[in-house]
């Protein structure tokens, strides 16, 4: 994953903050595995340098990665990494454009994993794949705790009380079953029932 640590150092110049190989470990994880075997079909909301995108690829082995991001100067970024890791362009389409509002043509109909790196709006009516599917949110920027604030009640910024608004949607949402877990900075996962 050499390309990862400079789709990183990337990032770091353009003023985005990728996933932590941790996360991104996860994010393989997830994309690998299903009923029936890695996911053919990812969607990402946030593509950021191709950080995250690196390792859904990574894990999906096969398929199409569509990733939506409102800068295409990430995307440019993250097209030329995506190439140089030999990702042919046929396994990644990238849209620009707002992933709450974006919905790609021509979506596969059995979208198997989808993934948000992007703020804390997105809701689990924002995505809908089938049901059974995982759908990982690393949001804003992967950091679901938003370190550590989301837990503690006395933390009411905005961006901390629309995590927090996040997570209890997708826990109290009956079409989704979800967990947020400690990897990276916060990892919400989701799987549509």
């Amino acid at each position: 994953m050499e390309l990862a640590t400079f789709a990183r150092g990337l990032a770091a110049e353009v003023g985005v903050t990728p996933v932590s190989p941790g996360t991104g470990a996860m994010l393989a994880m997830l994309a690998s595995v299903g009923s029936s075997g890695s996911a053919r079909a990812v969607i990402e909301i946030g593509t950021g340098t191709g950080v995250s995108a690196l390792w859904l690829l990574r894990g999906m082995h096969d398929g199409v990665l569509t990733t939506i991001d409102i800068e295409g100067e990430y995307q440019r970024v993250a097209k030329r990494i995506f190439a140089e890791a030999g990702y042919l362009s046929g396994r990644t389409r990238l849209i620009t454009g707002r992933g709450s509002t974006c919905s790609p043509a021509g979506r596969p109909a059995r979208t198997t994993c989808c993934s948000s790196t992007a703020t804390a709006t997105t809701t689990p009516s924002a995505r809908r794949p089938r049901p059974g599917c995982c759908a990982p949110a690393a949001c804003s920027r992967s950091t679901a705790c938003w370190r550590g604030r989301v837990a503690d009640p006395t933390a009411r910024d905005v961006q901390t009380v629309a995590l927090r608004e996040l997570v209890k949607s997708f826990r109290d949402h009956e079409e989704w079953s979800s967990a947020l877990t400690p990897v990276g900075d916060g990892l919400l996962i989701a799987v549509r029932r």
